[in-house]
This record gives C-alpha cells, structure tokens and sequence, in this order.
C-alpha cells in the first residue's frame, strides 16, 4: 500500500511542528521545551495516559486500541540536538547560537507525534502503543536512562522499535538488517608522563610528544594486526594535546579517541590492547603511561524477528523494491542498543534524500520524509496489534 491518505493530509501540520522544533535545539537532557511541547500535543490527542520524567526529561504516552485486550509495543524517537552553529540558511534555522538540530531528531519526534495523532484518531488496534520520546541521544545515554527509570514494565511493553533519517538514500525507501547494525562508541584517554627540558637538550628529556606518535601508529595494529580481518573495528586517535612553547620539550603529552566495533568482544581486545601498547612504548622510553578506557554506547543489535516485522512494515508502505534487509551496518553509535538489551526490537532507518550529512552544519532534516515516517509507524502498529 502507498502511504496513507491521513498521513498525507498531516503533512503540513506535522511540518509546522517539526519546523518550530528546529528553531528551538536543546541540548542532551535539558530538552525541558520540546518535552512541554510533546506533552501538550499527547494531551490534545486526547492519549490515554502521559509519563513525564522518565530518564529524567523523556516522555510516554500510552495509547490504547479498541480491538480488545493485548500486549504493549513501544515506539520511539529522540529530542536532543547538537552543540554547533547551523548554516542552512532555513527560514526555521537554529535561533539559539551553538545548537542545531544536526542530526534530525526534531524530524523523528514531529514524525512520532503525528503516528501518536493517528493512532489516537483510529485505535484500529488490540492492546497498547508507547510513544517514546527520549532525551539526550547525542552522547548523554538518554535511552539507558529511560531503561534504568523502569519503562519497560512500568508500561509492560514487550517489544521496542526506533527509526532514523539518513541523507543520501531516496525519500521513500528504508533499510534494515538482522544483527550488528550500529557501533559500540567507546572512549579512551592516554596520559603519558615524561620528562621535560630544553628543546635543544633532548638527550636531557623524555619527550612525550614522540613517545605519543609511536602510540598513534602502533594503536593502528589493532585493527591491521590484532583484529580477525572479518572483524569490524575502528580505533581513531582525536585528540593529541601537548606543549605550550617552541623551545620546551614537555612534561607531559595527552591522547584521547574512540573504538568504534560491531563484535562486542572486540571492546575486551581493544581495551586490552590499548592499555599494553601505551604502556609497553611508554615503558621503553622511560616514561608512565596512564590509560583510562570508558565503555559507551554498546552494540545496536536487532532482533531477528522484530526485523522481519519490521521490514514487512516497510514494504507495505514503499512497496519491496524500495526496503532493503542488507544495509550496510554503521560505525556511528545510538543508544536506542540499550532499549535492545532490555527487549526485542529493531531500528530502521528512512531515506532523507540529497541531503547534508548528518552533523553537519548545513543539514536539515527533509519534510517530505514525513508521511512516510508516519505510515510506516501507523503500519507497525496495526500489524503487531492486530486483532
């Protein structure tokens, strides 16, 4: 079926939404407005039941079908933006300096929304649908959050599934895949402690800045050397901050980057080997090395059967050339992996067309995403709830 004649005619109200979100980012759990303003909607639809607070600042509705008693699934979207400057040039552009939404969260929350309307018109559905409205995707572990504050049972949900834009694939198409289909994004930081002096008196140091360029080659060899060549992992070095002056050699030298993974075991290796490597080189020059390695976001992993539910979904909105069940999997990270461990589920992502990236300071999330993205949860609903 084609996207839905309700979903159409919501387009313009949806984008109106979504536009005013634009021009008012907010940042990891301080979304306090765009959460009134999901709230407000929620009770104008006349949803059955509204949860503020959960995981701190995230919102839930619960929307009940008429169809009779049944199990509760849970959708759900991000709020936060990102600390940069747009430079769209939108009429709707960022009105806060150093916030934007870069990443098209205010475009997954207007899409949810106007699912949430829908629903709440037709309740053509057995048992329950959560609205999850969920704060601090960008770095602050909103969706662990979330999980940690109870909403799974709180609202008895069973399965969970999120959607995210992505530029460059056709308006109108989804992608998924079974298994591995984002990152784990972890972080580290390698302090190396040497020993300072005159830049023209070397041999009366020890100088942690070479020290520090044989540690970014050599954490290269994880991946190259250490790493199963099927295995996927990435380790970046993105930081290297030492010195102050062009006659002194420094006391000290810090590193700092991330490992990115689709295998989980492959964080226990990562972490393990980056601790020897600093270490080892730090020691054959007489240097200390001090390695802290902090686990994020783990590995966005789908259920096999939600996939499959998912996907049909899909195609019974874009049709089954225009679904793919191979994507590629991303070395990007996204914490709806923690919604994953704490029940099936999948993730899905909707083509933004020729966009920017996201993050980048020109992006902006396509408006006429919308009726597919509410299709397509309208779609999911009613097939996982039918009667």
């Amino acid at each position: 079926m084609p996207i839905l004649n309700r979903a159409a005619e919501l387009q313009n109200e949806v984008t109106e939404w979504r536009r005013y979100l634009h021009t008012k980012p907010e940042l990891l759990f301080a979304v306090e407005n765009t959460a009134s303003f999901v709230e407000k909607k929620l009770r104008d639809f006349g949803v059955d039941e509204i949860v503020t607070g959960i995981g701190r600042t995230g919102v839930v509705g619960i929307i009940r079908g008429n169809l009779g008693e049944g199990r509760t699934i849970g959708l759900r979207a991000d709020m936060d933006a990102l600390p940069m400057t747009e430079t769209s040039g939108k009429a709707w552009a960022s009105t806060t300096p150093g916030k934007m939404h870069a990443c098209g969260h205010d475009g997954h929350t207007a899409m949810l929304l106007g699912a949430a309307k829908y629903l709440s018109e037709t309740r053509n559905f057995k048992g329950a649908v959560a609205v999850i409205f969920q704060p601090a995707e960008e770095g602050g572990g909103g969706g662990n959050e979330m999980v940690k504050d109870g909403m799974m049972e709180r609202f008895s949900i069973a399965e969970v599934y999120g959607m995210h834009n992505m530029p460059g694939m056709p308006v109108g198409e989804f992608g998924s895949r079974v298994g591995p289909i984002m990152a784990s994004t972890d972080e580290f930081t390698i302090t190396i402690d040497g020993r300072g002096g005159h830049a023209a008196q070397p041999h009366k140091t020890i100088d942690p800045i070479v020290i520090g360029s044989q540690i970014v080659n050599a954490l290269q060899t994880i991946a190259s050397r250490t790493a199963d060549p099927l295995a996927s992992v990435v380790v970046s070095v993105t930081k290297f901050n030492a010195g102050f002056a062009h006659n002194i050699i420094p006391e000290q030298a810090i590193l700092a980057g991330t490992v990115r993974t689709l295998m989980p075991d492959m964080r226990d290796i990562a972490e393990k080997r980056i601790g020897q490597i600093a270490e080892s080189l730090c020691a054959a020059y007489g240097a200390k090395a001090t390695v802290r390695y902090a686990r994020n976001y783990p590995v966005t992993v789908n259920h096999a059967a939600e996939t499959a539910y998912a996907l049909e979904a899909a195609r019974g909105i874009a049709g089954d050339s225009k679904v793919s069940d191979g994507l590629d999997p991303m070395m990007g990270g996204e914490d709806f992996s923690y919604m994953l461990l704490a029940r099936p589920g999948a993730f899905v992502f909707i083509g933004n067309g020729d966009t920017a990236g996201l993050h980048n300071p020109a992006y902006d999330f396509n408006d006429d995403v919308i009726p597919h993205g509410i299709s397509y949860w309208v779609k999911l609903t009613e097939t996982r709830l039918a009667a």
